[in-house]
């Protein structure tokens, strides 16, 4: 007996849903790798309620320098591997490699933090502008957006050198980052409680 019409559609139909299933399971979105998390959550844990009390201490801070050495070791491994896919792991990154230590370390973090918008993570525009402004100040030049606070131990802190003229607040705020009068009551803030610190018996 030849088979109905009917019934050769729904072989058909079977068919067709048999490709269709791993085709769609090959579409589902990559996952953040672990290892990279990993590493940035140790990046931010050492990095938690720092006080100026903790950078006296030379063998603390040296241990953290050492510490964040190894975990840009581990973080460029996994970038030459392509184990990055992710903007959460690219942002991830480039916080790790803003805590490097050569103008080389904050070019990548910078890349890395553009890549992270590219892959569609919004987090990645703060740290994209920030690590732009510490590759400017490690090769003389100011920073543009304001991300960058420097303090010395007889002076103020301070967003200088910093060339305010060059981009507006509009295109500051696109990047997450505070306007500049937000910057500049941020900052006297941050010297007022410094000088009220230092000024107690």
């Amino acid at each position: 007996m030849r088979p109905s019409r009917l019934s050769c559609a729904a072989a058909m139909s079977a068919v067709v849903l048999a490709f269709a299933v791993p085709a769609l399971a090959q579409e589902t979105s990559p996952q953040n790798n672990a290892e990279m998390a990993a590493i940035f959550a140790a990046d931010q844990a050492v990095r938690q309620n720092l006080t100026p009390d903790f950078f006296k201490d030379r063998a603390r801070v040296t241990a953290m320098l050492a510490e964040d050495a190894a975990r840009r070791v581990q973080t460029r491994a996994l970038l030459d591997a392509g184990a990055l896919s992710t903007g959460e792991d690219y942002r991830a990154a480039a916080f790790v490699f803003q805590h490097g230590s050569t103008p080389e370390d904050y070019l990548l973090a910078h890349s890395l933090a553009v890549a992270a918008v590219a892959k569609g993570s919004p987090e990645g525009a703060w740290i994209a502008a920030a690590t732009l402004d510490r590759y400017l100040q490690m090769t003389e030049k100011p920073q543009i957006y304001g991300t960058q606070t420097r303090k010395t131990r007889d002076a103020p802190a301070t967003l200088e050198p910093y060339d305010r003229a060059l981009i507006p607040d509009s295109l500051r705020t696109v990047f997450g980052v505070p306007t500049q009068s937000e910057q500049d009551a941020r900052l006297a803030a941050v010297n007022a409680a410094a000088e009220a610190a230092a000024s107690k018996p």
